[in-house]
This record gives structure tokens, C-alpha cells and sequence, in this order.
């Protein structure tokens, strides 16, 4: 079907794309292969579908693809992915493993085999104008409204009253935006980081899912407000995904927003910027008891077990996530996984806050590694929709979540 090509499944992203298309042209220059390149770039749901759903790594049609850690459980589960250890035992990846931190390794580890490496990470973390910030015009006006400084915001209520105040729809520039768009990915990542940095846990002492607490609902009260608060957001944050949020905000739209760290640095190097050299990052605002956290997902490459270029594949991600190549990935706009790339001179020239990488690293969490992760991610993509959509009582939506969560316990026998 595909004798001659070399297929990678691609999330969506022209960062992604163009270095992926780079990487191969060195790779097959050094290694004279005679494969052709089809690298398709597909937007989430339709990548789930066919590396996943349809099983397309199991059954040939991929040769590789990009991963995300919210699905690589399922993967290795159903046996998707091809186990990597023996390869990196003949010939590891340059620095291994020590070239990562280990918030990007732990994840595609499972009893003992390596299924993945990484890719592409960039904690979520707070992204702003420190353009807006550093003005000593907005701060004596802010201070005359507020009676108090301009800050960088350390709690939820301070980022709603910033963005108040910078939100001048007569000039395009909006306060904040949360990416409230249905895709089972940012909705659930939004409903994690008001639960975390509440002091909210998703797992009760009895390691069951645990939508309906306190945390939970204080978080989606806020979460509904925010959503409805036309004098902040972006009047199109529930069209918005983090690509579009990260557009917007290069776009000069946006004076701050929690969003993933790569579409800070895309903010330097996309060609159409209109921020460039006026960004910063910081932690994720916290609820008022809590502690700003930051989610670590991150992407990476796997071999699909139906692969009929498995050796070939291997040597592709070997060549793909080394020095060089990672500090490619990261001037084409993406985030290198290296802790070299975080670090290098020519990057940290472009993007000032690049080291930053590590010390976010130290304060993020992730979501579980379960099996059957997306059909508990679709329950809470379905709760926040109702949350922001309906001005239906949020702890009947949250105890609804929680009967659902219970069925789906009950059905794959989880407890």
C-alpha cells in the first residue's frame, strides 16, 4: 500500500511540520535511504483516531507518529507501540538519559520497556506582555484604579482583575482567554489546574477519581465566571484550542494567558509575531489556598508494532532527538526536550526565558496514566462544556461526572 513511503502521523503545528521535514532531509542525506517522506499533520482528534482508534500504528499504516502522554497508556495497553529498549541497548540516543530531565522520560516507561522518546514538552505556565507590565503608564493608571501595584498575577481572582483592566476591545487587546474548546484535551487540562492549584487531588484516599469535591467545584464556579466575563476574555475563547490562544496572543490579542510554554517561544520566532521581544513566563496563578502547579504533558515519537520499517524508524528518532536536532525543533518554534537546547546560547539569545524550562519542570504534574484515560477525559471534557454552556447547578454537573466516572470504573473493573 504505502512500499515506497515512510509515513509519520504529525500533530498539527507548522513547527512540528517543517522540522520534522528538515530532520528527514539531513537524516536521509547521511543514511541514503530511499523511502519517500509522508509526514500528514492531523489536528487531535483525528491523530487519536488513526494511530489509535482505527489502529493505524498497529496495523502498518504509520510507520511512526507523534504521541501525547494523555494516550501513550492506551498505546502500550493495546499494544500499538513498539518496544524500544533492545534498540536503545544496541545504540541509546546521544546523552541518554541523562541529556532530559526526568519528567520527560518517566512517562513512556512501563514495566521496564521504553516505548517512546521524547519529542516536544513545554509545561503550562503563565504567559504576559511584560511590555503592559513594565509600563509605568499602565502602572500608575492601575494603581489609581486599584489602589495597588501592578503585578504579575499569583492567584486566580488577581489574573480576572488584570485582565479587566488591560481588556480594550477598541483596540483589539483583550485581557486573558482560557482555550475552552471541546477536544477532550484542553478543557481536561484547565479542569486539572483549577482542581491542583486549588490544593484539589483527582484521586479520594481510596485511589478512585474523585470529580465532585470541594476543590472541584470552587474551581468551577471560578472557571464558569471567568468564561463569562466579557470585560476579560477574548470574546472567541470557547472556539479557541492552545493553538488558536497561542495565535492570538502572538497576534498581539491577548495581554496574558495560562497556555503551554512553546507558544511563548513561538512568540520570538514566528515570522508574523507582533510580541516579539515583549513576552515573559511565570507560574500558574493559584486558588487562594493553594500553590501555583504546572501540567507537564509533553509529545513524543513512537514506532508503530505494524511497521515495516521498524530498524529504519528506530534510526530516524535516534538521529531526530539528537543534539542538534533538538535545538532544530526548537528555532523552528517548537520546545526541544533537551536539557542542552534549555540551555544553549543561541536559544536563550532568541527566547530570554528559555532556562526557565527546568525550574517549571521542578512544579508540574501530570495527568494519571491509565488505559482507559480517554473516556475519563471526555466525561470532564462534557462536565466543563456544561459548567461554561449551561448555568445548570455546578455540583449536580459535577455529581453526574462523578455516576459516570463510576460506570466506567465499573465496566473495565477498575476497582
Amino acid at each position: 500500500m504505502h512500499e515506497n513511503k515512510f509515513r509519520i502521523a504529525v500533530r498539527k503545528f507548522d513547527a512540528f511540520e517543517s522540522a520534522i521535514h528538515k530532520i528527514w532531509a539531513s537524516f536521509c542525506k547521511q543514511k541514503k535511504c530511499n523511502l519517500e517522506l509522508e509526514a500528514i499533520p492531523l489536528d487531535l482528534h483525528p491523530l487519536y483516531d488513526t494511530i489509535l482508534k482505527e489502529e493505524g500504528l498497529k496495523n502498518g499504516t504509520w510507520d511512526v507518529s507523534l504521541i501525547n502522554t494523555d494516550w501513550i497508556t492506551e498505546a502500550y495497553v493495546t499494544n500499538s507501540v513498539e518496544d524500544l529498549t533492545s534498540y536503545i541497548n544496541k545504540k541509546a540516543p546521544q546523552g541518554f538519559p541523562e541529556g532530559w530531565s526526568h519528567s520527560l522520560l518517566y512517562k513512556q516507561e512501563f514495566e521496564g520497556k521504553i516505548v517512546g522518546l521524547p519529542f516536544h514538552n513545554g509545561p503550562e505556565c503563565l504567559i504576559y506582555r511584560k511590555d503592559l507590565f513594565e509600563s509605568i503608564e499602565e502602572g500608575v493608571s492601575f494603581y489609581e484604579k486599584f489602589g495597588k501595584p501592578l503585578e504579575v498575577p499569583k492567584t486566580w481572582d488577581d489574573l480576572i482583575q488584570v485582565a479587566e483592566f488591560f481588556n480594550r476591545p477598541e483596540q483589539d487587546l483583550y485581557g486573558t482567554t482560557f482555550a475552552a474548546y471541546p477536544d477532550g484535551h484542553n478543557t481536561v487540562f484547565d479542569f486539572c489546574l483549577q482542581l491542583w492549584t486549588r490544593n484539589g487531588e483527582l484521586f479520594d484516599d481510596d485511589e478512585n477519581i474523585k470529580l465532585n469535591s470541594e476543590a472541584a467545584i470552587e474551581g468551577m464556579e471560578f472557571y464558569r465566571k471567568a468564561l463569562k466575563n466579557t470585560n476579560a476574555i477574548h470574546p472567541n475563547s470557547r472556539d479557541f484550542d492552545s493553538v488558536k490562544s497561542g495565535m492570538a496572543f502572538a497576534n498581539g490579542n491577548l495581554a496574558m494567558m495560562v497556555n503551554w510554554f512553546g507558544f511563548a517561544s513561538m512568540c520570538e520566532f514566528l515570522e508574523t509575531s507582533k510580541v516579539k521581544g515583549k513576552v515573559d513566563v511565570g507560574n500558574v496563578p493559584a486558588g487562594s489556598t493553594g500553590v501555583g502547579t504546572s501540567l507537564n504533558a509533553y509529545w513524543m515519537y513512537v514506532i508503530g508494532t505494524g511497521s515495516k520499517h521498524k530498524e529504519l524508524a528506530y534510526e530516524f528518532i535516534n538521529f531526530a532527538v539528537n543534539e542538534e536536532n533538538d535545538k532544530l525543533l526548537t528555532l523552528e518554534g517548537a520546545i526541544g526536550c533537551r536539557k542542552s537546547t534549555w540551555h544553549d546560547k543561541d536559544v536563550n539569545t532568541k527566547v530570554p526565558y528559555y532556562h526557565k524550562l527546568e525550574e517549571l519542570h521542578k512544579k508540574t504534574r501530570s495527568l494519571p496514566r491509565q488505559s482507559n484515560w480517554s473516556e475519563i477525559a471526555d466525561v470532564i471534557d462534557t462536565l466543563v462544556l456544561k459548567v461554561i454552556n449551561t448555568s445548570e447547578d455546578i455540583k449536580s454537573i459535577l455529581d453526574m461526572a462523578q455516576l459516570e466516572i463510576k460506570r466506567i470504573e465499573k465496566k473495565s473493573g477498575w476497582n
